[in-house]
């Protein structure tokens, strides 16, 4: 499988605050039972500061605030971050910040949790998982969650069918497209790789994300997953695909040729298309060391 270079591929994350609107009105919200779960293995409640890498238009940080928790939501698209706030308004305790992670203002040892919602694989893994240990106190939590296409009978044959649109309208994309895996499968992997988070993320969502180095600084990796059957019609699958990062790699006329792929699909199944999906949550618990303040500068 081709991949794009880990820079080149982050580019394309910045897209999501082009179609901003798009992207809240289409994109899920993330399943209460496991931000609950998050809080628990975090051991965080009403009150405690959290950290939100790329917080989108708001749908963790809705789950987040509700539940009491003070949150600075760092979001790098100013679009994005403006209708965070619309949608958080009066909600809760919320600070934003406009900035890429890798380039955030943020104390050292700072929030109890950090919590990231389709987002950490656009930050730079040399930075990334550093920067989420620097910012936690010492026995803080790493809290990342995530939709994952999952392979199951009930949506094979569409989901199949929705892989080959894509391979016949853009087959560079199909080439860097994330492996599909039924839920035993997954569990499985994820077990496999518990040693790192780095490694089970990097895996769960074939990105180029493992480091050796994240396995030291995070340990106590815990998992948990939710999976889910969806039923869309092609204007609502077309909609979703609007708000995807692959969307912005391809021309306008395959845009509109993979439209009527779908619109064909449909046609051909008398139904609307089913896709299945895993929602993932990877929890690990920062070591319970201090972090070195950098040394000033000596003075003559």
């Amino acid at each position: 499988m081709t991949r794009l270079p880990g820079s080149t591929a982050r580019r394309y994350g910045k897209v999501f605050d082009e179609v901003a609107a798009e992207y809240d009105r289409h994109r899920p919200t993330y399943p209460d039972q496991l931000v609950d779960q998050a809080c628990r293995a975090a051991g965080i409640g009403s009150g405690d500061h959290v950290l939100e890498v790329g917080c989108g238009s708001g749908q963790l940080t809705r789950g987040l605030v509700a539940r009491g928790l003070h949150v600075t939501a760092v979001e790098p698209g100013k679009s994005l971050m403006a209708l965070a706030g619309q949608n958080l308004q009066g909600a809760g305790e919320v600070e934003f910040m406009n900035a890429q992670f890798e380039d955030a203002l943020l104390s050292r040892e700072q929030f109890k949790a950090v919590f990231s919602a389709s987002a950490f694989h656009w930050v730079d893994p040399e930075v990334s998982w550093q920067k989420a240990a620097d910012v936690l106190v010492p026995g803080g939590t790493l809290a990342l969650v995530q939709y994952f296409g999952l392979e199951e009978p009930r949506s094979k044959q569409d989901q199949e069918a929705a892989f080959a649109a894509i391979r016949r309208v853009a087959p560079d994309v199909a080439a860097d497209w994330p492996a599909y895996r039924d839920l035993d499968a997954t569990l499985a992997g994820m077990e496999q790789r518990r040693g790192n988070i780095s490694e089970v993320w990097a895996w769960l969502g074939s990105y180029d994300l493992g480091r050796d180095y994240a396995g030291r600084l995070f340990g106590e990796v815990q998992v948990a997953v939710m999976p889910k059957l969806i039923e869309l019609t092609p204007d609502e699958l077309n909609a979703l695909v609007r708000t995807m990062s692959f969307y912005a790699r391809i021309s306008p006329g395959q845009r509109q040729a993979l439209e009527r792929e779908h619109e064909a699909i449909y046609e051909r199944l008398g139904r609307p298309i089913r896709a299945s999906t895993v929602a993932a949550l990877v929890t690990a618990r920062r070591g319970n060391f201090r972090i070195a303040e950098p040394a000033a500068a000596a003075t003559q």
